[in-house]
């Protein structure tokens, strides 16, 4: 889904849209990209 995406681009991604309160579906879609290259997803808020 995110090929060029580095790991630690995709999870500072994850936090920025926790953080700012983005839409759900976009966070739901980084958060299976994480899930998908099998990383640990940050602490923190969850959906």
């Amino acid at each position: 889904m995110f090929p060029k995406l580095s790991d630690d681009s995709l999870l500072d991604a994850y936090r920025s849209a926790i953080r700012l309160g983005l839409d759900w579906e976009f966070v739901r879609m980084l958060r299976s990209e994480i899930r998908r290259r099998c990383l640990k997803l940050p602490e923190g808020r969850e959906f």
